[in-house]
């Protein structure tokens, strides 16, 4: 099977360049019932002058795309979580063949489900993203060895008033990272599971900084 199964958008960086491109490319992980559509515009709002993959994830959750399975909110297949890990890392580097980008040059932003499969591949298979924005995050993994994440920079945009995402699990999930050697910010915005542009901001201003 081809490692370019994900149903995906690529958007190449604007010719002539628009705006900085420091960011290099950015991977887009929509949130579960969203698809590849959802996120490109607010990639390219955040990275003008940037890459965009994007892909669909393959698990049907009566009828919502998700990047994995689930048994009910919060409760994780893991076995799945790690097999869905390691295909979408085979897509990525594969992609990079395909379309011409360094992975690790690459950005992932990731939203709900796409923030927790962003965190699995910062766990399971690192060498795929050199930084991550994820948006509200929570733990699905515990690896009983954390791999090195030296020179990983990652962001966690999580609510104060998130109804799906346990309190504790932003800062034990930052709490892994940093054990494994990734420079890590935490934030806490007045806000619940949806977004805001307090999350755009600080989204802006952490890939600007890259």
């Amino acid at each position: 099977m081809s490692s370019l199964n994900y149903i995906h958008r690529y958007e190449p960086a604007p010719l002539p360049a628009v705006g900085p491109a420091k960011a290099g490319p950015v991977l887009l992980l929509h949130g579960t019932g969203g698809n590849e559509n959802d996120l490109l515009p607010i990639g390219r709002q955040l990275a003008p002058g940037s890459a965009l993959l994007s892909p669909r994830g393959d698990v049907s959750e009566h009828g919502m795309p998700r990047f994995f399975r689930r048994f009910g909110e919060g409760i994780f297949d893991l076995d799945d979580v790690a097999r869905r890990t390691n295909a979408l890392a085979d897509f990525i580097i594969a992609a990079g063949s395909r379309y011409g980008f360094a992975t690790n040059q690459l950005t992932a932003l990731g939203y709900s489900n796409g923030a927790n499969i962003a965190a699995s591949l910062l766990l399971l298979r690192p060498e795929v993203l050199a930084r991550a924005v994820l948006l509200r995050p929570m733990v699905v993994l515990q690896p009983d060895q954390l791999p090195d994440l030296s020179g990983k920079q990652i962001i966690l945009l999580s609510g104060r008033s998130d109804p799906i995402v346990p309190v504790d699990h932003p800062p034990r999930l930052a709490g892994q990272f940093r054990r494994a050697g990734a420079r890590v910010e935490l934030h806490w915005l007045e806000t619940g599971h949806q977004l805001t542009d307090e999350d755009l901001a600080q989204a802006a201003r952490f890939m600007a900084s890259a």
